[in-house]
């Protein structure tokens, strides 16, 4: 690679600039929103490829792509420019860029009256460019008091400052989540944050393998930087700026497309496990979980059936019904259906060489770089061709196997597994969509486009109802189709800890939906403390699923220990309790952005010591969890963040302020739990429980929305809870919109233990635990 260093004015946009760097190649500042900018580089003047399937503003793309360059769906503001003395500045009322030379940027924000600088490039080269092939790479400044977040899945501290990480799709089964990288996900996005600069997102739309240094690397030769480098494609980056993290997250998530609203069965327990379905008696394995749930009383909403179900000779073959296995599915899936719990099939995008429909498949792979023939890479203890979901053929032949092989047998809903798409010929041909492209260009977006087949097929089979599904591997996008996990974890009290902060970085990059697989997946089974521990911890995570592959054969399941069987379920009733409150944070996410998994850093950023709580976390704005991490814990230590309304102890009943740090006694059957001051927390069964502040706080507001669950854009009602706080009263408010029928015809409120004030509703004293009304 080159560095650029010498640059013209080319041309003037109505809301940026072209440049023409080193006489040949275009480099465009533009200008989005007030706060937001695109900068892209591109070789000669032409895009290496020109289409995006990450930027949505709009809520989606169409299958094809989105042109790179387009601007529908954005607040175009106005833009100024100005040259001066060999540099050229463009300002909106936010943000402003200084270009100089050798090529650089510098960004300044207005905070207050000042232009503040937030950003700025490396000096000493900061855009290189391959000049043989497309690789690039970006080098911008690193400030001493810069931290890092973002880049999605990753392991390892929240804060990722000092790292050095890989954006390669890689199947990690039984990762360290603690040291191990790359993961499943290409997620290239990153928050930075410094004092007085507020908070600076940065996506490189790109989907090629890609490379973020941010303070590993050292070079003499260089002031401190941090890098980003592709190994091929376009340089195009958006830049965002906010005051505060959470404003950047929110934007990151509008930009990207949002999150798919799914139904409220999705938030419910779902059963999983490899050794049901590798039993040879796969179907009765089956039937017997149902006898489990019910002997137990187990509440459970889905089941997620891995990829045994297609078994020949112990491998893989999608869309392939075992039927020695599965005598009688159709039966099976009614048995299913009665009970409440629907059935997601696992799915994958490889046919192995010896699928019995291989010849039939043969048109719609990959094809390798050499040959033109079908690619073959390794997969599953075998070899196998991958899909090209670029090719309208195969999205036509995947859809018509979802619908004829699952969803016309009583499958629900699909698992799309094992989508990170190996196929390491970076010059392998894709479709393209008609116009050829190299896989090594495009691999995370195969994964994408699986999904958003499932779903399409999903929505075409049952129009009306909002889809469910799940996606291993995922690119920015595909959080507007699927729900996704941490894939396939070890089984170990590290991972228990270390997956709590890879799930915040997940959250903080724009996908809300997500969880891991509770009690571990690969490894040796979870003792009883072990398991019950990650079953309180998975219980406040959007997906809860008990997934398992244990070296032994046995299963992760919730009575596989008796001494603990009561206290899990407690737990997972608890998760039931609390289902009003997590499905309303699910339609807050869809709907006006907000992260459900919110890490304190970005809920408390005025809170210094909140800045290194990696292990807590907040569910919506009012729970903050702290699950036990340790085994033969008797205390949970933990910091309380400084907030006026302080907080109370779910459990107990007990206000404590805030700005502290607390020692929680806790036993087995300890769930700690904090709720937020002023906040009202909607519960099962028409229960209101209500976490008065102390007198003076200004009153919070709290939400309820109710639906039907999963009719798409039907009658909804909406809820708006205020709780006011004097000397020696509680007042309740709230005020409600939409057609939807209320769920409950009553509403029990109730208070703290500890809480003595009167409680007044609408101007009368009402006595807590009083069903009222709920009108």
């Amino acid at each position: 690679m080159k560095p650029l260093c010498d640059w013209q004015l080319a041309d003037v946009l109505p809301h940026g600039a072209v440049l023409r760097v080193g006489g040949r190649h275009a480099f465009k500042v533009e200008f989005l929103g007030p706060a937001l900018a695109r900068v892209t580089l591109t070789k000669d003047g032409a895009y290496r490829q020109g289409r995006s399937w990450s930027v949505a503003p709009d809520g989606d793309v169409p299958w094809t792509g989105r042109s790179r360059d387009a601007v529908a769906g954005f607040n175009l503001p106005d833009v100024t420019l100005r040259e001066d003395d060999g540099t050229l500045i463009l300002q909106t009322d936010t943000l402003r860029v200084t270009v100089q030379t050798p090529l650089t940027l510098t960004w300044q924000a207005r905070m207050g009256d000042d232009w503040v600088q937030i950003a700025a490039d490396r000096p000493t080269g900061a855009y290189l460019l391959g000049t043989a092939d497309h690789k690039h790479a970006h080098f911008m400044a690193r400030h001493p008091d810069d931290r890092f977040y973002g880049l999605g899945e990753k392991s390892g501290p929240l804060d990722r400052s000092g790292r050095r990480f890989e954006m390669r799709n890689l199947d990690a089964l039984g990762y360290n989540a603690e040291t191990t990288d790359p993961l499943y996900k290409h997620i290239p996005f990153t928050l930075t944050t410094r004092p007085g600069a507020g908070t600076l997102g940065l996506f490189y739309d790109t989907m090629a393998t890609c490379w973020f240094d941010l303070g590993n690397e050292l070079d003499n030769y260089h002031a401190p930087y941090r890098a980003f480098r592709a190994e091929d494609g376009d340089l195009q980056f958006y830049l965002h700026w906010a005051p505060d993290m959470a404003e950047v997250v929110r934007a990151q998530h509008r930009l990207i497309g949002g999150m798919g609203f799914m139904p409220r069965w999705g938030l419910g327990y779902s059963g999983s496990t490899m050794a049901y379905t590798d039993a040879p008696d796969a179907q009765d394995q089956m039937a017997g979980f149902l006898d489990q749930i019910a002997a137990h009383d187990i509440p459970c909403d889905s089941f997620q059936m891995s990829s045994g179900y297609t078994s020949i000779n112990g491998k893989r073959y999608v869309f392939n019904w075992n039927t020695d296995k599965f005598p009688n599915f159709p039966a099976l899936a009614a048995q299913f259906d009665q009970a409440g719990v629907r059935l997601v099939a696992n799915i994958k995008p490889v046919l192995l060489t010896d699928h019995p429909r291989y010849a039939e498949a043969e048109p719609l792979f990959i094809r390798d770089s050499e040959t033109g023939k079908a690619e073959v890479s390794p997969f599953w203890d075998d070899n196998g061709s991958h899909l090209d979901f670029t090719n309208p053929d195969t999205i036509r032949w995947w859809q018509d196997n979802v619908r004829t092989q699952l969803l016309d047998k009583g499958v629900t809903a699909t698992w799309n597994d094992n989508n990170e798409f190996e196929v390491w010929d970076h010059n392998a041909q894709c479709a393209g969509f008609g116009q050829a492209l190299p896989a090594g260009l495009i691999r995370p977006l195969h994964g994408h486009l699986m999904t958003r087949a499932s779903y399409d097929a999903q929505r075409g089979f049952a129009p009306g109802k909002r889809p469910y599904l799940i996606s291993r591997c995922a690119m920015p996008g595909t959080q507007r189709y699927a729900q996704t996990w941490t894939g396939d974890n070890r089984t170990s009290w590290h991972t228990l800890r270390w997956n709590i902060p890879m799930g915040l970085g997940l959250s903080l990059s724009g996908f809300y939906n997500i969880g891991h697989d509770v009690g571990g997946f690969a490894g040796d089974k979870p003792g009883p403390e072990l398991f019950l521990r990650w079953v309180q911890n998975g219980i406040f995570h959007p997906r809860f699923t008990i997934h398992s592959w244990n070296d032994d054969g046995t299963a992760n399941e919730p009575w596989m220990h008796a001494e603990v069987i009561d206290l899990v379920r407690d737990a997972m009733a608890l998760r039931v309790q609390l289902m009003p409150y997590f499905y309303t944070q699910l339609w807050l996410a869809h709907t006006t952005d907000q992260p459900m998994l919110r890490p304190l850093v970005m809920e408390f950023p005025d809170d210094p010591k909140a800045t290194n709580a990696q292990f807590e976390f907040m569910f919506g704005p009012d729970l903050l969890v702290a699950s036990v991490i340790e085994p033969l814990a008797v205390e949970r230590v933990l910091y309380l963040p400084d907030c006026p309304e302080g907080w109370w102890d779910f459990e107990t009943g007990t206000w404590l302020a805030g700005g502290q740090t607390v020692q929680r006694p806790v036993d087995l059957a300890s769930i700690p739990l904090y709720v937020r001051g002023g906040a009202v927390v909607p519960m099962a069964n028409g229960d209101l429980a209500l976490f008065p502040a102390p007198d003076g706080c200004v009153a919070r507001s709290s939400d309820l929305y109710e639906d039907d669950g999963e009719t798409e854009n039907g009658p909804a009602r909406e809820t708006s809870f205020i709780l006011r706080s004097a000397d020696n009263a509680v007042a309740l408010d709230w005020a409600q919109s939409g057609a939807y029928q209320n769920a409950w015809a009553r509403i029990t409120p109730r208070l703290p233990a500890s809480e003595s004030r009167t409680l007044f509703i609408d101007g009368n004293p009402i006595l807590p635990g009083t069903a009222i009304p709920f009108a």
